[in-house]
């Protein structure tokens, strides 16, 4: 990423605490709290069904997105993946219910290992991640996929323990590599010409990190010149998921994907553990492996 497009980034962030953990948190699992808000792995079959139902209340009934009908029955987001990742909630325990009904944010989490024994990364039918794996033999990857936060809850502290969650959880792993697709609602890539250009000219993934879209997927990102692209504008057009990851040293890949399904062009993002600054690791502790339990 180009320093001008990193101060950016840094110019408007805020500043505050990462999310606080007691021993005692750590022994039931939570991975991060703040206030009634708080974020762990989910452990039964209910819980993952109710993550499903916060999905399909984010992309269908908010971002219109067309699912497998016996998904649109059960107003419920699923498929073959459900089963062999891991789901990182976030739940507001002041929320009257269950547990499952307390639940206001998730992440979907499939490590290396997983995957290889399943045939490979969701992503592999956009972009070319099974070579950029490939590419890398001694490196753990981690997919991350399916975040959705309700709209009541999108404010920094449900992100901050998203993130306080997956860091945890890669640092327990022996995560190298965290990275899946992002996305820009809407299938025109021309109404996101200045986002995909700014990622193109100033965040995009090479050398041993270079990872393509799928051929016949493609699409260009260089839509417009880097002299013809401000840098402040782009960002606002920027979804915010995105700029978190930028900020953290991320790359993104050559070539955006329609999803027409999910309403979506999308992007592959790759994180290097490698690649986020000390002022991050810092941030929410470089032992953090230790908040997962």
């Amino acid at each position: 990423m180009t320093m001008e497009a990193l101060d950016l980034l840094q110019a408007a962030e805020r500043a505050g605490a990462a999310p606080a953990v007691s021993t005692a948190l750590l022994q039931e699992g939570i991975l991060g709290r703040i206030g009634s808000l708080e974020t762990r792995i989910a452990r039964t079959p209910g819980e993952i069904e109710a993550a499903q139902a916060v999905r399909y209340r984010v992309f269908v009934d908010e971002m219109q997105a067309r699912l497998p009908a016996d998904a649109m029955r059960a107003k419920r987001d699923f498929d073959r993946w459900d089963e062999i990742c891991d789901h990182l909630l976030v739940l507001d325990t002041k929320l009257d219910g269950d547990v499952e009904d307390q639940i206001v944010a998730t992440y979907r989490l499939l490590r290396h290992e997983v995957a290889m024994e399943h045939g490979g990364f969701y992503s592999d039918a956009e972009y070319q991640t099974d070579k950029l794996v490939a590419r890398h033999p001694d490196v753990r990857f981690m997919e991350l996929g399916r975040s959705c936060v309700l709209p009541d809850y999108r404010s920094k502290r449900t992100v901050e323990l998203l993130w306080q969650g997956n860091w945890a959880y890669a640092l327990k792993h022996n995560i190298g590599v965290m990275f899946g697709c992002a996305s820009f609602h809407g299938t025109n890539p021309a109404e996101h010409a200045m986002a995909l250009s700014f990622l193109y000219h100033n965040a995009r993934a090479t050398g041993e990190w270079a990872v393509n879209a799928q051929p016949e997927l493609a699409v260009d990102m260089n839509l417009m010149s880097a002299e013809d692209v401000s840098g402040r504008r782009a960002l606002t057009g920027l979804p915010p998921l995105i700029k978190g990851y930028l900020r953290l040293g991320a790359m993104v890949g050559d070539g955006a994907v329609i999803d027409h399904a999910f309403n979506t062009t999308d992007v592959l993002v790759v994180l290097p553990i490698s690649s986020i600054s000390d002022r991050y690791l810092n941030y929410y502790g470089a032992d953090a492996g230790r908040f997962a339990s």
